[in-house]
Order: structure tokens, then sequence, then C-alpha cells
């Protein structure tokens, strides 16, 4: 079939290259305009436009996809489909009307779970064992259309999300190419969404990512992983903020540890342990204001942390 791709972030990369060695001819590539990114707001393209340009593929970056021009430039290269991983905009109707087989969206969840913006992270932040990528034909509701096909992924005890995602963004491509393989070869049925199970995933905030430790070590744990390293968890030391890599849960065998409050900081020779409303958890990696990312226990050497000193 004749493609066009729509995608934008990191996780899309595998399922364009994927595309690219398929038997599908991509004809254009669909992203999001350049975006300011460091510390001198240089715009940037995205992860998708630079692999389409590596490749020679025309790139569209409407600054909105019902945009006119983006529309008939859309119509002219007449696609037959347009797979989508990960795009960042609203496709409105008169899009969707454009090519014959519709638009088939890469989504990584077990749908109707986690629909929205952030279905990884939410899979890790509320503990779920089993997780995938589905790929389902795009309408108007969020999330909501026919589902064509399923991988599952199993979390473990150790993923971030951007080790789950990373996982998913592989093996969704493949899923992507076997649903449009299908599509073309006229054996694809897509089902409908069952109306139980429907739980949403919004964008997280840097306000969301911060660490309440007030809950118990496993759910810390959770949260932490689930904004790792995007946008990044994070607590307040006295009037900074002190960014947070995943931590490790620890038992607490003996007085000292069972005496730490919530928050509370305990520095010991070789690991730096923080309470929590059950068993403490272990820091790994840090980042102080205007610092690099460092071991906690090579950043604690460094900083004077008086005995009762709390993260908030």
């Amino acid at each position: 079939m004749r493609v066009v791709f729509a995608g934008t972030p990191e996780p899309a990369v595998p399922a364009l290259r994927r595309l690219l060695d398929s038997r599908h001819e991509v004809a254009a590539v669909v992203t999001r305009p350049d975006a300011p990114a460091g510390r001198g707001r240089r715009l940037v393209p995205s992860p998708v436009r630079e692999c389409a340009e590596r490749h020679g593929i025309e790139v569209l970056t409407p600054s909105r996809a019902s945009d006119p021009e983006f529309l008939r430039r859309l119509s002219e290269l007449e696609p037959d489909c347009c797979p989508v991983v990960a795009y960042g905009a609203l496709l409105r109707q008169e899009a969707l009307d454009i090519p014959r087989h519709g638009w088939i969206n890469l989504h990584f969840s077990l749908l109707p779970a986690w629909r929205g913006a952030a279905p990884v992270p939410a899979s890790i932040r509320y503990g779920d064992d089993i997780t995938g990528a589905s790929t389902f034909r795009i309408v108007p509701e969020l999330d909501a259309g026919p589902v064509f096909g399923v991988v599952t992924e199993g979390i473990a005890s150790d993923d971030t999300a951007g080790s789950l995602l990373d996982r998913l963004a592989v093996s969704g491509a493949e899923l992507l190419v076997a649903t449009l393989d299908a599509v073309e070869d006229g054996t694809a049925h897509a089902e409908p969404q069952p109306a139980d199970g429907i739980t949403y995933a919004p964008k997280i905030t840097s306000e969301q990512a911060k660490v309440d430790f007030g809950m118990p070590a496993q759910a810390v744990d959770r949260v932490i992983r689930s904004v790792s390293p995007d946008p990044g968890a994070w607590a307040w030391l006295a009037e900074h903020r002190l960014k947070l890599g995943p931590v490790t849960v620890v038992e607490a065998d003996s007085p000292e540890l069972r005496a730490l409050r919530p928050g509370e900081l305990l520095v010991q020779r070789k690991r730096v342990l923080v309470g929590t409303a059950t068993d403490p958890v272990r820091l790994g990696e840090v980042q102080a204001i205007g610092k690099k990312r460092m071991p906690a226990t090579d950043w604690a050497r460094g900083v004077h942390i008086e005995q009762g000193t709390v993260l908030k």
C-alpha cells in the first residue's frame, strides 16, 4: 500500500524504520513542527523528521492537522492508509476521510485500558503486571476505535517508563506492519472495544512527578519509575529541587530504619536511604540543581546533610 506515516517522538522511529523495510511505500511523513529545546531554546526537528529526511522522504509539518494546505497536499499524495504512532495532534474528520483505509494508530496499551497520552507511565504507576500495544482505526473519540490486533509485554519490577516503552516501540512496530499487511490483503478484522475496562492516562506534568514519601515504599518506587526518564521524579530538599532516579525498597530490619519518618534522609557509608510510610527506599542516582546526575552516595559526600533532614 501507499502510506503516509504520522509520528513525532523517538518511540515512533522504530515503526517508521520497519515500514521502510516493508512491502509498503512510504510516500511522506507527517510530524509536529520543530520545537525549541535546551537552554538556548534552539528549534530542533522531531526524531521522526530526522529519520525521514535521512531516507529522502517528504516531510509535512502542519501546525494543525486541519490546515487547508496540509489537507490539500495529503489529498494529492493519495495514500491508501495513514499509520500513526504518537503523532501528538488532534486529527479531525476532514483528515480522517482522505485515505481509503483510514488512519491506523499504534497505541502503547491493551485497549480499552489506558487511553490517552501516557499509557506506559500509567501501567507502571498503578502496578500492572502486563501491558502491550494495540493497533486500531482512529475515530473522533479519543483512542476509542475498533482494534485490529495486540501484542503483550510483561512489566518487570525494575522497568522504567523509558525501558518499557523502548521494548513496546519495537514489538509494536512489528504489529503495525502486520496490521497494514492484513488490511492490504483484505484479511484484517477490527473488533469494537468493550465498554468495560476503560481507563485514561493523561499526559503527566512536572508537578505530578513530585514524589510523596508519605506513600508506601512500593508506591514510591512505582511512581518514580513511571516518570523516569521523563519528566523525571523530584522532591524538595529545603528550597531546592532534587531530581530522583529509580529507587530500591529496603526492608526495615533495624530500629534505626524503622524509626525513619516519611521523607527523612539517612546517610550511611554505602547507601542513602529515605523513609516512607512503610519500608525505607535506597536512592539510586540523584541530580541537584546545576549539577550532573550522580550516585546518591557521591552526592551525599559532597553536601552536609544534617540528622533529621527531610525530602518533601
